[in-house]
């Protein structure tokens, strides 16, 4: 999964574009670089951020969903990162093929209704509060990949309930955990399998690399793809990235030494 930024304030510089020509080259390069799907974000969730309203938000992916369809037409699904049930609906109407909510439904109450309407996969990402205050909400009763497996099982239960059937789960690395806990929950990503649904990993270019090594995002690209391969050893189904054709070689490697 390909990360587009159409934001001014994404965490890494490097992801962002906002004029619609630079998008288009944005999203042709991937998949010339082997994406198998784009994923738009139009609303910073980085912890801090300011969180723009839900007209800018709009008027941000529509331009960035007309980008991507031009450069790739209908070969590659489109993701929309958004935690708006009705921005879900605009995008889903305007071409989105998935629905990527960083906060699990917890920010609004009509997404889970919205998406099993709408008839659209759903990545349902594990984190606390809001990007203004997950940081601390890192009070975790015990090991944090099972706590996380736990808060992820009631979302998911009601998910099914209301008839969504394509449901992938992400950890939410980075949202509402320490430095050490993201290693932890990455030590121990196996234990998200007991809820029998794909996994989508993001590590990258994340501040779990950048603080442990000391370095910054623009630097994280060799962490970054050594971290993709431990993930897809423990479990991960779907790599959410800025850099594809290095994820690529990640992927191919791991698929080599399994085979």
């Amino acid at each position: 999964m390909g990360i587009v930024n159409v934001t001014p304030d994404s965490f890494f510089a490097g992801s962002r574009v906002n004029a619609p020509a630079q998008i288009s080259r944005r999203a042709e390069r991937m998949a010339a670089e082997g994406a198998d799907m784009v994923d738009i974000g139009a609303c910073s969730t980085r912890p801090g951020a300011e969180i723009v309203g839900a007209d800018e938000e709009w008027r941000r992916l529509e331009a960035g969903i007309a980008a991507v369809r031009r450069a790739v037409g209908t070969d590659i699904p489109v993701s929309v990162d958004t935690f708006r049930a009705d921005v879900a609906r605009r995008a889903v109407e305007a071409g989105a093929d998935i629905i990527n909510d960083i906060s699990g439904g917890n920010l609004d109450s009509g997404m889970f209704a919205a998406v099993a309407e709408l008839k659209v996969p759903y990545i349902l990402m594990h984190m606390r509060g809001t990007p203004a205050t997950m940081q601390t909400l890192t009070d975790y009763d015990g090991n944090i990949a099972a706590c996380v497996a736990r808060e992820l099982s009631g979302p998911l239960r009601r998910l099914e309930e209301a008839g969504v059937a394509d449901i992938i789960v992400d950890p939410g690395f980075g949202f509402a955990k320490t430095l050490r806990q993201n290693w932890e929950l990455a030590r121990d990503m196996e234990s998200l399998e007991i809820l029998n649904r794909p996994m989508l990993v993001g590590v990258s270019r994340k501040s779990m690399l950048v603080k442990l090594l000391n370095i910054s995002a623009d630097e994280a690209l060799p962490a970054t793809t050594a971290l993709n391969f431990a993930m897809l050893e423990r479990g991960a189904a779907i790599l959410r990235v800025h850099d594809v054709a290095e994820a690529r070689q990640a992927t191919a490697m791991y698929a080599a030494i399994s085979s």
